[in-house]
């Protein structure tokens, strides 16, 4: 089933938000709370994720209905590469080295901040190459 585009956006914001934050402390804890929203995002598809909920519960009914879908799958590939980016992130903040947190958490901030300020999902259109490549393969 499809899902109304403007969730990924408005969690891509909230994510934007939270790594700044992050860079800016240096706050592993907050960087352990984003790479488990990214966790349960990718495998339960971001409708399952802590973002996902909250603009479906208090975010959704301000607006008007969507004029827009997607395929749940390329946003839910996309919070497996932020998973992947606050792990590393989180990696370098706790075990060091201090240079790995930054830059880690850096990529998956200006990844967000592609999706909030002009739709455009880096993580999403690494899955169609990807897609593109295997079916290529096949």
């Amino acid at each position: 089933m499809d899902i109304d585009v403007r969730g990924p956006r408005f969690g891509a914001a909230v994510t934007t938000v939270v790594l700044a934050v992050v860079l800016v402390t240096g706050s592993a804890w907050l960087l352990a709370w984003q790479t488990l929203a990214f966790l349960l995002g990718a495998a339960g598809g971001v409708r399952r994720s802590p973002y996902g909920w909250l603009f479906a519960r208090v975010v959704r009914p301000w607006l008007g209905p969507p004029r827009a879908f997607e395929a749940p799958e390329p946003p839910r590939f996309a919070q497996a590469v932020g998973l992947l980016f606050a792990g590393l992130g989180l990696v370098g903040f706790t075990l060091g080295p201090e240079w790995l947190g930054l830059a880690a958490t850096g990529a998956a901030l200006a990844a967000a901040f592609l999706n909030v300020a002009f739709g455009y999902c880096l993580g999403c259109e690494l899955y169609l190459l990807v897609r593109r490549a295997t079916v290529r393969a096949e």
